[in-house]
């Protein structure tokens, strides 16, 4: 008989792009936002969902009506009122302001500004939100050193 293991470990494995759907309500609005304004390259689709090569990462809008949007709720994190529910990709620092500079200049609401979190800590990194027109929350970061991703300080982060 063959033993299972007793935990599956994560750092054993190389990373993996992940994969993550989102409900949209406009195929057409998630197509020009992710296609045209973040530059995501199109996969498959149809006529209620597209994939999209989200930096490296399957993300696929799949298209529901309005009503089953969901609501978004905050955490306070660092002074801001980050919405709970998001996702995101980290980005080189350099590579974190060409995408800034980009939405600034196809005029793209940001719903946090762009600044720097945890000023001068182990885990300090640039990070911005945006919404995609169906009210999905997407942040962008970038690490000072990627090596800190998941590194603390032994304080506590406001």
């Amino acid at each position: 008989m063959s033993q299972r293991p007793s935990r599956l470990s994560h750092l054993s494995h190389p990373a993996r792009p992940f994969h993550l759907a989102l409900p949209v309500d406009d195929l057409d609005a998630a197509a020009h936002f992710y296609g045209e304004v973040l530059g995501c390259p199109r996969g498959r689709a149809s006529s209620r969902w597209i994939d999209w090569d989200f930096w490296g990462h399957q993300l696929v809008t799949h298209l529901v009506d309005a009503d089953q949007l969901s609501a978004a709720a905050t955490n306070p994190v660092d002074g801001e009122a980050v919405p709970a529910a998001h996702f995101g990709v980290i980005l080189e620092w350099e590579l974190l302001e060409a995408l800034e500079a980009q939405l600034k200049e196809q005029a793209v609401p940001f719903v946090i500004q762009p600044s720097v979190r945890f000023a001068g800590r182990r885990g300090e990194q640039k990070t911005f939100f945006v919404r995609d027109p169906a009210g999905n929350h997407l942040e962008f970061k970038a690490f000072r050193n990627l090596d800190m991703l998941f590194a603390t300080d032994g304080l506590d982060y406001p």
